[in-house]
């Protein structure tokens, strides 16, 4: 700094260098081909490298070495796996851009594959509030996704084996594996998912559109801050995968699914340390009390013979012609299941099919009307199915409601689309 007394206005002729802030503003935008990218950012960091060595390397003739060493810390940055690592693990997380549209089917099909392996319940309760969470930062209603959550759950759970119980009955009763299952009910489910996502397009395009700005939020999200117990996430992990193998595994273990459910709870509820009073304040009573009486109803209607005297009208209806009996099957468990509770249906289903088996009729295909009928009846009303009343129960709180009325307009179309795939799907596997 030059300092002095002026002695007199004067003039200074110089190059005049005007500061200017650079534009640091990028645009988000996004990436299909992630390779690509990865590449892209691998030829970057080595242009880098290339120019602050030569950078170090005028620095070492004019600086010296001791003051250019500051560049080696530079260089070690730009040089470091783990860096580089958790950036192209971002550039392929990430590829969807925050668009609605692409979260909103990453979602449905997380939720189909999570509810084909673990019950329909856990699988929204763990889905759910992270929807919300994310529609909420688009600045979109999350009602539409949480819809699309539901479907997807009672679709995904009709899958497999161990997806739904009407099918773990089923295929107790029938001598069916978890690959039968997957064989058969699964061309179907994958089907209606892709059915799904083609009407949710349709009908929520509007609720697709988000901001430049609530992208941008969505893709500055830092997901490692958001776990804020590492330990009891890993405990986590641990515990759903024993869960998935002991679900798998639990006719020829000797243990009911839901001994491992509670198990499992009971490991994790020990494993966070919160008291049990906490847990217990935690819990949705007013949807387990919704389940009482509902189960009283249902239960009702089965020790009366009600349950017992619609499945015996159904298969009278048929006399026995093989392809009306599936189509009777099919739709009356759909239409059934979507106002009542799918599991004394089934289980009344069960011995008259196996009667039928037993005077010589082929019942392979009665076994899969059954089973894709009650779960994907289950869309049909709110009151369909488990997950329907958890999930709404969640959004209400979250102050989104959903109300009976508004979901039977959107969830009773859907059931009967799903139902007329499936039929076209046993169809096809009668006359092959």
């Amino acid at each position: 700094m030059l300092k002095g007394i002026a002695a007199s206005d004067g003039v200074a002729v110089a190059k005049a260098y005007l500061l200017v802030q650079p534009d640091l503003s990028f645009e988000t935008v996004s990436v299909e081909d992630t390779n690509a990218e990865e590449a892209r950012l691998d030829v970057a960091l080595e242009a880098s490298q290339n120019e602050l060595s030569l950078i170090r390397e005028k620095a070492v003739g004019t600086l010296g070495e001791e003051a250019a060493q500051v560049f080696d810390a530079h260089l070690m940055v730009l040089s470091d796996p783990e860096l580089i690592g958790q950036i192209k693990e971002t550039i392929r997380a990430k590829k969807v851009n925050a668009d609605p549209w692409k979260i909103m089917i990453i979602f449905v099909i997380i939720t189909a594959i999570l509810s084909s392996c673990l019950d329909n319940v856990t699988t929204v309760l763990l889905v759910g509030p992270m929807t919300i969470a994310i529609a909420r930062m688009l600045e979109v209603n999350p009602v539409p996704y949480l819809l699309m959550l539901i479907f997807a759950s009672n679709v995904g759970g009709t899958a497999t084996l161990i997806g739904d119980p009407p099918n773990i009955m089923i295929g107790s009763a029938a001598g069916l594996s978890f690959m039968d299952f997957l064989r058969n009910t699964g061309i179907a489910v994958v089907l209606v998912i892709a059915v799904q996502i083609i009407m949710m397009k349709l009908l929520y395009k509007k609720y697709t559109l988000a901001t430049e700005e609530a992208k941008a939020k969505v893709m500055a999200l830092d997901e490692s801050k958001s776990i804020t117990d590492a330990r009891l996430m890993k405990i986590g992990i641990v515990l759903i995968v024993l869960i998935v193998i002991g679900f798998l595994a639990h006719d020829k273990l000797g243990v009911q699914p839901a001994v491992i459910a509670l198990s499992a709870a009971t490991v994790i509820m020990v494993a966070s340390g919160k008291k049990a009073e906490h847990v217990i304040a935690d819990v949705e009573w007013s949807t387990i009390l919704f389940f009482i009486a509902l189960f009283i109803i249902v239960g009702g209607m089965e020790k009366t013979g009600v349950i017992a005297a619609i499945s015996k009208a159904i298969i009278s209806f048929t006399e026995g012609h093989e392809i009306i009996t599936i189509l009777v099957i099919l739709w009356a468990s759909a239409l059934v299941s979507s106002v009542l509770n799918n599991i004394p249906f089934v289980a009344a289903m069960i011995p008259l099919i196996l009667s039928m088996k037993n005077q010589g009729m082929d019942v392979e295909l009665l076994w899969w009307a059954l089973s894709l009928g009650a779960c994907l009846g289950g869309n049909g009303t709110l009151i369909g199915a488990s997950a329907n009343v958890v999930l709404s129960d969640i959004s209400n709180k979250h102050g989104y409601p959903i109300t009976f009325t508004s979901y039977l307009k959107v969830g009773f179309p859907f059931m009967i689309l799903s139902v007329f795939v499936s039929t076209i799907v046993l169809l096809i596997k009668a006359y092959i």
